[in-house]
């Protein structure tokens, strides 16, 4: 028997970034969207927990206990009382430290699949709590849709989303790490006063209309320029997406993704054919949102499959 759980990748459409606190986090606005990226995990019985892992990048996947797959699983186990003697197996398609959160998808999956191969029924805020222990953006993978993310962004309410919104993504040839982004983030603001973050109105009500040429005009990413500073050549890919006709550029998250909104399926196709043919980046893929949370594909009653859905 085995559970496999798809989980979708993100882009925050507002990503605000306050002062460090004295436990070195940062509290954050931190608006999510779901896109139609998935990584499928699937979890099977085995005399031991190992982690393996097959797709684009998957080299540069953790196959030992720091995995948040492997964390997600011990951490249900360990709540439950059992062994997390499982074989989980990771099919990529999200970008690894990209930004859009393959990791945390990953772990949300295995803490979805696990769930089900077990029994243990754990209820959606006990599962919502695990994901918060696991990190920052791990409760969101699981949630989908559309959300804006308080405290460390694991605080989550859930956003109303008036259409559907289409967009490019070019990845990068290098990842860059959350933890050195956020720590450039802190040295160039050294001296500054950070304001507290808070969710852009426009930015919401442009997500509530469906409106994409008002979600254009209100994107941000206060995390952008450290991201730009630890990785300059991003500029010429945002530079030349905005050529190609995007409505907006920015960097998804921590980056190095780059992400681009268009108007509609087929402005997404040619401003992904311009990016492939600019070679300011590695490989570009086009996705549309809000896309559900983590749903389990098979060996669970349809009715609970979508328990962490949006």
């Amino acid at each position: 028997m085995s559970v496999t759980v798809r989980v979708p990748a993100k882009v925050n459409v507002q990503l605000a970034v306050g002062a460090a606190r004295p436990d070195g986090f940062h509290d954050l606005a931190n608006v999510f969207l779901a896109v139609g990226l998935y990584d499928e995990v699937t979890v099977t019985p085995a005399d031991e927990l190992r982690v393996t892992c097959e797709g684009p990048d998957a080299g540069q996947v953790p196959l030992d206990r720091t995995n948040l797959a492997a964390r997600a699983a011990m951490a249900l186990a360990e709540r439950y009382g059992r062994t997390p003697d499982v074989h989980l197996h990771i099919a990529k398609d999200i970008p690894v430290a990209g930004g859009m959160a393959g990791g945390s998808a990953d772990g949300a999956g295995a803490l979805l699949a696990c769930d089900a191969l077990w029994g243990t029924r754990a209820c959606r805020d006990e599962l919502l709590d695990i994901c918060a222990e696991l990190g920052s953006d791990v409760p969101f993978s699981l949630v989908g849709g559309a959300a804006l993310g308080t405290g460390r962004g694991e605080k989550l309410t859930a956003l109303e989303v008036g259409g559907t919104f289409h967009w490019v993504f070019a990845m990068a040839g290098l990842g860059l790490s959350t933890p050195a982004v956020f720590r450039e983030f802190d040295r160039l603001a050294e001296g500054r006063d950070i304001p507290e973050p808070v969710a852009s109105e426009a930015l919401l009500d442009a997500l509530a209309e469906g409106d994409p040429d008002a979600l254009a005009a209100a994107v941000s990413n206060d995390l952008q320029p450290a991201a730009l500073s630890l990785f300059p050549e991003l500029a010429h890919t945002l530079a030349a997406g905005r050529a190609a006709g995007a409505l907006a550029t920015l960097v998804s998250g921590s980056g190095p993704t780059t992400a681009f909104l268009v108007r509609d399926p087929a402005s997404a196709a040619e401003v992904a054919e311009a990016l492939r043919r600019s070679g300011t980046c590695r490989s570009v893929r086009t996705a549309s949102g809000p896309a559900p949370g983590a749903t389990v594909l098979g060996d669970r009653p349809r009715q609970r499959a979508d328990a962490g859905g949006a």
